[in-house]
This record gives C-alpha cells, structure tokens and sequence, in this order.
C-alpha cells in the first residue's frame, strides 16, 4: 500500500525532474492551491517577487508567493522551507510562462469538442475533467475566455499531469486574442423564414457546416482590409444560408471570434452583420 510519505517523496522527485527538464516547479497544499506566504511576506510586506525570472526584493528561502516561487534552482527545491512544504503538498504545480508555454485549460466536454473544432492540433494532457492544451509561446493568462476555458501563461500556475501526447505547436494567434477580446455580445442569428414555414433547403448539414468553415477561413486569411473582408464574408454567409433559418449561435460565435482574431472590435462585427443582413432584407 501506498504511504503520504511515498507520494510527497515522488513529488519531490517530480518536481527536480520538472527543473531539469527546465520546467519550473512549485508545491500545492491541500486543495490543490499553493502554499501561503509566510509571515514575514504576508500581504507582500516584502515586497514581492514581480517574476520568477527576474526576483524581486522578497528573499525569502520559502515557496512564497505562488507561481513566483516556481523555480529550476535544485538547490532551492530541496532547501529546507521547501522540502518542508514537499512533504505537505498534495500536488505538484509548475509556472507555464517559466518554460515557455501556453496552457489552455479544457474543463468539460463541451469545451474540448470547441478545441478540437477550432485549435490547430497541438500536445494534450488529460486532466481529471478535461484537458490541457499545451502551445510554445507566452500569453497574459485569463480565465473564462469562453465558457469551460482558461487560458494559464505567464503570471499563473497549472497543475503537473504528466507530458501528454502528441507534437507540442507553436502558439497560434487565435489563442492570443481569445484574451484581448471577448466574443461579441450575442445578436439574432434566427432570421426570419421564407414563406413555406423555413425549411432548410440545404438538406444536409454539412453544406452549411462546410459553408461557415469557409467563411471563417476566408476572414483569417485576410492580410489587408479587414473591415470590408468581414462584411462581405457575412454578406456572403447570409445570402446563401440566411433565409432557411438555419444558422445558430454557434456558427455567429465563430465567424464573430475570427473577425475579433484579425483585429475587429465586437462592435465592428456587430455593426458588419446588422449592415449585411439590412442589405438583403433580412
């Protein structure tokens, strides 16, 4: 049988393993949160640590201050505040932004079907309620960039779950803007129905689905004149599929989301959809 001690030893393990391979780690307490500041750097009376790279004034030997602390020092890894805490800590966490990387955070299904829809294949962690989608590169880290979606970088910490699988990528600039702008507030994607009860004339759903991938392709593709691509990509979108009825949200949200990843405001797109849809009488 397994002991506590066995599993917090293997984290110590871990976590000089994490440091060699230039991966900086930290512990987690109970709850899977970092360790509190001690008293001397509580309510940052030290001062603080700005950066795990470049350390502020706090000198203290202790994992204090959260992904600050994350480091690939040994040395400081198996000091005695830290081994103290290594044999307390429930987990072992690591600095994204430290090595380089770019977590996104899956959290449900929902949310990995929409990466797998929408992110360029890159490696994965399994996590106990979803997956990690792991990128090279650094982003400002944010939660709830949609639902079921944190994005963890630099100034965060993520949980350690081992390598995953697959070839790490390079961070796309889909996942940069997911943080610089929110997807626009939602507008009305049923439009109204031709005569005869609005139907789908399309049959089968991957017309339309090949229709709406097209179009998002089209506005990501864009090098110049964004604004005028946006509008006449949705002026397109409407007229072929905006009178049966059967567009959804979803398909709005992602045209919107490639528009906002070229640079567009929500108020841009939203004004681009208004305009496309009065110009065909919808």
């Amino acid at each position: 049988m397994t002991q506590p001690s066995d599993i917090r030893r293997e984290h110590l393990r871990t976590a000089l393993d994490l440091a060699a391979s230039g991966i900086p780690p930290l512990p987690l307490r109970a709850g899977k949160v970092p360790f509190a500041n001690c008293r001397r750097c509580a309510n940052n009376a030290c001062g603080g640590r700005p950066n795990m790279k470049t350390p502020g004034p706090c000198v203290c030997p202790g994992p204090c201050h959260a992904w600050a602390a994350a480091t690939t020092d040994p040395d400081v890894i198996t000091s005695g505040p830290w081994r103290r805490a290594w044999l307390r800590a429930e987990a072992v966490a690591y600095h994204p932004g430290g090595a380089d990387l770019t977590v996104v955070d899956c959290d449900n299904a929902d949310a990995i079907a929409w990466a797998r829809k929408t992110l360029p294949a890159t490696r994965t962690v399994p996590t106990t309620r979803g997956e990690h989608w792991l990128y090279r590169g650094t982003m400002p880290s944010a939660n709830g960039v949609r639902p079921g979606v944190d994005i963890k970088s630099t100034m965060a910490y993520a949980r350690w779950l081992g390598f995953g699988t697959g070839t790490m990528a390079a961070l796309p600039d889909f996942v940069r803007a997911l943080t610089a702008a929110k997807p626009a507030a939602p507008v009305p994607v049923r439009v109204p129905a031709l005569v005869g009860g609005g139907e789908c004339r399309h049959r089968t759903p991957a017309y339309l689905e090949r229709g709406v991938a097209m179009a998002v392709q089209r506005i990501t593709e864009t090098s110049s004149g964004v604004h005028a691509a946006v509008y006449r990509t949705f002026l397109a979108v409407l007229s072929t599929h905006g009178r049966c009825g059967c567009l959804t949200e979803d398909h709005v949200a992602r045209l919107f989301t490639a528009a906002q990843a070229k640079g567009e405001t929500s108020r841009h797109c939203t004004e681009a959809w208004t305009n496309a849809r009065t110009r065909l009488g919808l």
